[in-house]
Parts: C-alpha cells; sequence; structure tokens
C-alpha cells in the first residue's frame, strides 16, 4: 500500500535538491524539470518498493537522469523545442561565478560533468558514485580526475578572457 502523505514528505523535501542536480548534470533547466517530474512519477508508482531503497532520492536522481539521456536519444525535436523556450527566460540574480560554473560545466563531458556534479553538489562518496552511476570506483575516480582539471581549465580561460575585455589573444 502506498503512504501519500510519506511521498509528499519525502517529495517536497527532495524535489529542488534533485532537479538542482540534475539540471547541473544536463545542463538545460527545462529538460531537468520534465526529468525530475517523469522520475518522481515512477517513484509514486513503484514507492512501496523505492521507499525501501538505501536512498529514495539517489534512485529518483538516477532515473531522472536515464530518463533524460533517454530523451535525448529519442527525439531532436523535443530538445530544440525546449531549447526555444528556454531562451526568453531570465534568471534572476544570477551571479558571474555561477554563470561561469555553468559554462563551465556544460563544456566537459558529460560522465565527468555527471560525477564532479554528483561529488562536489550532491556531497556523494565516489563509493556511492560507482553505485549510483553502475561504474566502479577507479571509473569514477579517473572521471572526477579529469572533469576537475577540465572544468578548472574551462574556469581559467572564462577568467582570462573576462579580464582581457573578451579579446583573444
Amino acid at each position: 500500500m502506498r503512504d501519500a502523505a510519506e511521498f509528499d514528505a519525502f517529495y517536497a523535501g527532495s524535489v529542488q535538491r534533485v532537479l538542482g542536480q540534475l539540471y547541473a548534470m544536463i545542463g538545460n533547466r527545462a529538460e531537468a524539470e520534465d526529468a525530475v517530474a517523469e522520475a518522481y512519477a515512477r517513484a509514486w508508482d513503484r514507492w512501496v518498493s523505492v521507499r525501501e531503497c538505501d536512498s529514495p532520492e539517489a534512485w529518483v536522481r538516477r532515473v531522472a537522469y536515464r530518463v533524460a539521456v533517454s530523451s535525448w536519444r529519442k527525439t531532436v525535436n523535443r530538445l530544440r523545442a525546449h531549447r526555444r523556450d528556454a531562451t526568453g527566460q531570465q534568471v534572476a540574480a544570477t551571479s558571474v561565478d555561477h554563470v561561469a560554473v555553468v559554462t563551465a560545466l556544460r563544456r566537459i563531458p558529460t560522465e565527468q560533468r555527471r560525477v564532479v556534479v554528483l561529488h562536489h553538489l550532491v556531497g556523494l562518496s565516489v563509493t556511492e558514485i560507482a553505485t549510483e552511476v553502475g561504474s566502479n570506483e577507479n571509473t569514477v575516480k579517473t572521471r572526477l580526475a579529469r572533469g576537475r582539471r577540465a572544468l578548472a581549465a574551462h574556469l581559467t580561460e572564462e577568467s582570462s578572457s573576462q579580464m582581457d575585455g573578451g579579446r583573444q589573444p
């Protein structure tokens, strides 16, 4: 039997965090919102078993990520529509640092971005990340190290570009 109050509390306590994490992983807020909504709907359908997981939130995040990736593979038109819709949106009080980090995250490979977000924004350990992404710990460590280097390089490029007024050497 599903417990609506229990699920509602789980949803209310985790949805913004999962949405922020998925947005950081995939780089598109509209797609992240769609994938997170679908993941929570699936969690509700399977709540009896999902609530017994070690981390129902990790279950939802993993499903949301898979939904997003599947969406990319299935329909280019959907991706274009979301991007067109998102271009007119205004973001309130976004700092220069926030924009630089999001831009840099978008430039690194997907699997590196995923482990960097899971480690640094979600706060998962290497072991937890390996479990969530279905990989071994050494692969996660390698992706994390490469992701950090790539992110640092992009952030350094952003800083030097801003300091010289955007001029290329």
